[in-house]
């Protein structure tokens, strides 16, 4: 009865308060509304409830949600085909746009106007969506009241293409666990999957034609307690562990069921690259210059990466031709992706097959030869009345014909760039939509790599630029975000990151940016969690973590305290004791000028919403004082008082863009005694973060002359260690000064043994601390 107590409460609320044409959210929804106008009462659903519709295909539509009754109410709503008389009546209305829909909801009667069925689809979500979250439940549950409130909606979607990739070739999501997944999208208005079945690290589709791209693609070693990058690659005759395939008939049941959900399946089969569990299965189609074991990837594959199909070998374009034959018919998708994305080409630059292609067809490049070979698969497809996907590294060559461009690199400028020569284009920028990165403060979070993509920023987005041409406008066919899988080592790990960070792809998707509301934004939200915790997701809750923030400040630490969510408290202590919901209210920036301890949470109605911060600040004579360097990013962080976790990018960790020679002076405003100096280093061997190969500390009382006091070098070995770390490197100083000066001379490229070979080595100290 609260739930019912709450819905009146809001709607009266809005109707008394508020003037209709500035309501954002009212009602509950996510993704936002075209608009909303509340009504008075609700519409109650029962045994004796009568959908009244034009024609089966409708029909077909209301019998999904009515299913849910049947589930989670222990009654069925009847549906009457061919009649207009109904409690819920579904009216053609030819005058709308393709899925677009006006629902209007009295106490009495439901009416629903849209031109197809998509349209009448959307708009029963919206209902669905307005339910108690019980109706997401496998059993009846009793004493709840089946309303939805009165209301009248307009909708439409902003772009036509509103996808999401999920990555089922690092990690294999079982049958069951990939339904809930499109059931959870088809919630959200969500209309495209791409689905990124073949990698390096696996093969997920069977072919009856190539039976051991399962047998054998399928299959990886194991590498029990390393991290992805940290994987090392398989030796030959290693054994090998089942991961997992969808069979044919599988595919054809998760295609069926997305296309109950009009959600669109769009295949991925990848390549030139990104091709090893392939080639592990066919090494025949591989460059014949390739002289190492080829075998299905456990991790990023360093240097066997670069083993990619030969572009000068007619038998691959005939593998690949069969290969998409077979997925063209299991796939009735319009679009089919052919990947194209990070193509090494050491192996095409010395192969005479290659090179005679090159020749042949007067290519002046190995880019240009990948553009040959994309656009002679792409034109395969495009035979068959299909269109083609491929990543945005296809902008470094001429891009083949009608090739649509899925932007993910930086912001997705390149993609930008196809859509000035002509190309249509989806955006799904790395820096934003790629779900794998963390969500919250990284204290907290399991690991995986790179920076933060929180809920905020992924709602934030906005992908129509102001600088673009009306052109280039035109050209945008949507957005879409990107769940990779690399460390993801159960189903639960998939939803974790995928949930509720899915539903702020939704309103970017769908909702016109005038209409969105990041406070409005989370009620619905919140109320969509509750849908999602029905159907047994467990979703992350980060949004209510704390990210704290301390910079020197003259001589003294700010110390930040920022959640995400406007709607809570942050309560905290410097006792030592855990904060409550009677701890000091965080108003503003604490200012410290000794050693604290501050443990910090975020409250609403009085209950704990986010896990509890735990920040020990500790003074040191460098503490606060001033810092200087050229290239470094946020060098005050050396001089915070906090340690950085082991996880490099958790915003405590001071790194430079170029790592041959980093130096930096701290000034400790006067002369002192120092007598041991420490400087904290991380290694992340998967992510070639390691320590220098030399150390100098250098002192002055004058800023002027300097001389050197301490030093350490470190062998490749010493370096290059595997694995994740802190080390404190120590100094004996032992005399007086002001000045410190700290130089610290590049590794260089990781060597061709290590998981990324020839990538730069980058340093990363955490806290500069003087006795």
């Amino acid at each position: 009865m609260r739930y019912i107590y709450t819905l009146v409460c809001c709607l009266l609320l809005a109707v008394t308060g508020i003037q209709a044409d500035n309501l954002t959210q009212p009602v509950s929804l996510v993704p936002c509304p075209v608009s909303i106008v509340p009504g008075t009462g609700n519409f109650h659903f029962s045994a004796k409830t009568t959908f009244a519709v034009e024609n089966e295909a409708q029909a077909a539509e209301v019998r999904q949600l009515t299913a849910l009754f049947a589930r989670a109410a222990g009654f069925t709503p009847r549906i009457k085909v061919g009649n207009k008389k109904g409690d819920i009546c579904l009216v053609t209305d030819t005058t709308l746009k393709n899925e677009s829909y006006k629902l209007e909801i009295t106490s009495k009667r439901i009416t629903i106007h849209a031109a197809d069925v998509q349209g009448f689809f959307y708009a029963l979500q919206s209902i669905r969506q307005l339910l108690p979250a019980a109706i997401e439940g496998g059993q009846v549950v009793a004493d709840i009241d089946w309303i939805v409130p009165a209301v009248t909606i307009t909708d439409q979607p902003r772009f036509g293409y509103r996808g999401l990739l999920v990555d089922v070739a690092r990690f294999f999501s079982p049958k069951e666990n990939l339904l809930r997944i499109i059931d959870c999208m088809a919630m959200l208005k969500l209309n495209k999957l791409h689905f990124h079945l073949t990698d390096d690290n696996g093969w997920r589709i069977e072919i009856k034609k190539y039976p051991e791209l399962t047998e054998i693609g399928s299959r990886r070693v194991d590498r029990p307690g390393k991290s992805f990058p940290d994987r090392r690659n398989p030796r030959q005759g290693e054994p090998t562990v089942e991961k997992g395939y969808y069979t044919q008939d599988e595919i054809r049941e998760i295609v069926a069921y997305a296309q109950e959900r009009h959600i669109e399946v769009i295949p991925e089969i990848e390549m030139p690259a990104h091709s090893n569990a392939a080639l592990a299965a066919y090494p025949l189609l591989a460059c014949p210059v390739v002289n190492k074991y080829i075998g299905v990837l456990p991790g990023l594959g360093g240097e066997n990466a670069d083993v990619i199909f030969c572009a000068g070998n007619d038998s691959v374009f005939t593998f690949l031709q069969d290969v998409l034959d077979e997925v063209l018919e299991l796939f009735p998708s319009k679009y089919i992706h052919l990947g194209g994305d990070e193509a090494r080409k050491t192996h095409w630059e010395v192969c005479p097959l290659c090179q005679a292609r090159m020749e042949q067809e007067k290519l002046a490049n190995e880019e240009e030869l990948q553009g040959y070979f994309m656009g002679r698969v792409a034109r395969y497809v495009q035979s068959k009345g299909r269109e083609v996907i491929g990543w945005d590294e296809l902008t470094n060559a001429t891009i083949p014909d009608d090739f649509i461009i899925l932007g993910w690199q930086k912001y997705g400028e390149a993609a930008v760039k196809a859509a000035e020569l002509g190309h249509r284009f989806i955006m799904t920028p790395a820096r934003i939509m790629y779900l794998i990165r963390y969500q919250g403060p990284q204290w907290f979070e399991p690991l995986t790599y790179f920076g933060n993509n929180t809920l905020k920023d992924v709602y934030d987005y906005e992908p129509v630029q102001k600088d673009w041409s009306q052109h280039t406008v035109s050209l945008l066919m949507g957005v879409q975000a990107c769940m990779w899988t690399e460390f993801c080592n159960a189903p639960e790990d998939v939803d974790y990151l995928l949930f509720p960070r899915l539903s702020a792809l939704a309103e970017v998707a769908w909702t016109k940016p005038e209409r969105k509301n990041w406070k409005s934004y989370l009620t619905a939200m919140d109320r969509f969690n509750e849908h999602l915790a029905a159907k047994g997701i467990v979703y992350a809750r980060s949004m209510y973590n704390i990210q704290q923030t301390v910079t020197p400040k003259n001589g003294r630490l700010e110390v930040k305290l920022d959640c995400i969510r406007p709607d809570v408290e942050v309560r905290y202590t410097m006792d030592g004791s855990l904060p409550t919901a009677q701890s000091t209210l965080y108003t503003k920036p604490l200012m410290l000028t000794a050693t604290k301890t501050i443990k910090a949470a975020t409250f609403a109605a009085g209950k704990q919403m986010g896990q509890t911060l735990e920040l020990p600040v500790v003074w040191n004579p460098a503490t606060a004082k001033t810092i200087k360097s050229v290239g470094a990013d946020n060098i005050g962080l050396l001089v915070n008082g906090v340690r950085g976790s082991l996880k490099y990018t958790d915003s405590e960790w001071c790194s430079w863009m170029k790592n041959d020679t980093v130096s930096f002076t701290l000034d400790l405003k006067k002369p002192e005694a120092v007598n041991r100096l420490t400087l904290g280093s991380i290694t992340n061997y998967g992510m070639a973060a390691h320590k220098p190969a030399k150390i100098e500390v250098l002192i002055s009382v004058d800023n002027k002359d300097y001389h050197k006091v301490g030093e350490q070098t470190y062998t490749k070995n010493a370096i290059f260690r595997e694995g994740t770390f802190r080390e404190d490197i120590p100094f004996e100083i032992g005399e007086k000064a002001r000045y410190i000066r700290i130089v610290a001379y590049g590794a260089g490229d990781c060597p061709f043994t290590h998981v990324r070979p020839g990538q730069e080595a980058r340093i990363y100290f955490d806290e500069v601390i003087v006795e």
